[in-house]
């Protein structure tokens, strides 16, 4: 059983990642039907929190179905840092997670997310003042490095066991690599069979399929997975990840009807959270990948980028339903 403090996750646990723009509400709650075990909020800017930033204030809504649930914050002021930590830990989740692995340069270039492995002495003790000023569990997700010369995981590794985090998720690339090239897991597992990690490591990048990840699960020996892109419009490879683990068998892929329902589902939801104009505009760029590989849905993605209203969207999906399943049969 893989537990972070008093928090139990199963045998082999599956992460939906951290991903602005994405993992917001709506998303995470197809996800947490479809078998995620622990999801995380979007990265929060802690300057935006100390401010009562309105985008940063509403990233905090976590709702009980999503449990258990961690807000992650980012910044490069340790005051800041440690001051966020205190109002996401009033929205009363079950962890606190740092970004110590954004890639993207107005983050990483200032000091924050990837940016502080340039500097392990300084996340060691922004990492040390969060822990002690929190009450809930504190884990962190970063990267290999800065770039290849910069790779020093394993003392990562130690120095924040060694100042209370209770779980670890590694992305297998470097500040550098952004997300290109390959995932190296063989620093993560280095991290994973280091005698004097005891806390959970959770493996990272590239796993977007069962039999990937149940390799990735043998030969590196991660104590779970965390999933980011992979799932953006394919909420379902959690739970096939899962059969796949346990039974050796594949199930079979979501038929047009289902991957219609979803995407009401989330449209739904996007539109409650967010309100109709925001929520029809940002639940576009999911439409491509909720229905990839289904013949010719093109001419349908463009209507549902272009439709601004809800009944004129869902209008769309319920013709994709009933047009191209006709065309499938």
């Amino acid at each position: 059983m893989v537990k972070i403090g008093n928090i139990e996750l199963g045998d082999f646990p599956l992460l939906l990642a951290p991903m602005e723009d994405v993992s917001d509400p709506p998303f995470r709650a197809v996800c947490k039907e479809n078998g995620a075990d622990l999801m995380y909020t979007e990265f929060i800017s802690s300057e935006g929190l100390i401010r009562n930033a309105a985008k940063s204030v509403q990233k905090l809504d976590i709702y009980d179905y999503e449990r258990p649930i961690g807000i992650q914050i980012f910044g490069d002021k340790i005051d800041s840092m440690r001051e966020a930590a205190a109002i996401a830990e009033e929205a009363d989740p079950e962890i606190i997670d740092i970004n110590y692995g954004c890639p993207v340069k107005k983050v990483a270039c200032k000091g924050a997310g990837a940016g502080i492995l340039l500097d392990l002495p300084k996340m060691q003790e922004m990492t040390a003042e969060i822990v002690k000023q929190v009450n809930k569990p504190v884990t962190v997700k970063t990267r290999l490095g800065w770039d290849d010369s910069t790779i020093k995981i394993q003392e990562v590794a130690k120095r924040l066991q060694d100042v209370g985090i209770q779980a670890l998720s590694i992305h297998g690339r470097t500040r550098k690599q952004m997300y290109k090239g390959v995932a190296n897991w063989d620093y993560i597992a280095e991290v994973k069979n280091d005698p004097s990690i005891h806390i959970p490591i959770f493996g990272n990048g590239d796993i977007d399929s069962p039999e990937k990840a149940l390799e990735y699960k043998n030969k590196y020996g991660v104590d779970g997975i965390m999933i980011g892109r992979a799932a953006i419009g394919y909420p379902w490879i959690f739970n096939e990840i899962k059969h796949y683990i346990a039974t050796g068998e594949k199930l079979a892929a979501p038929d047009l009807a289902e991957r219609v329902a979803i995407a009401k589902k989330h449209l739904a939801f996007s539109i409650e959270w967010k309100g109709e104009k925001k929520g029809i505009f940002e639940m576009r760029r999911h439409y491509t990948n909720y229905f990839k590989g289904i013949y010719n849905f093109k001419p349908y993605r463009t209507r549902l980028v272009e439709g601004n209203s809800y009944q004129e969207v869902l209008d769309t999906l319920d013709e994709v339903n009933e047009v191209l399943a006709a065309d499938l049969a």
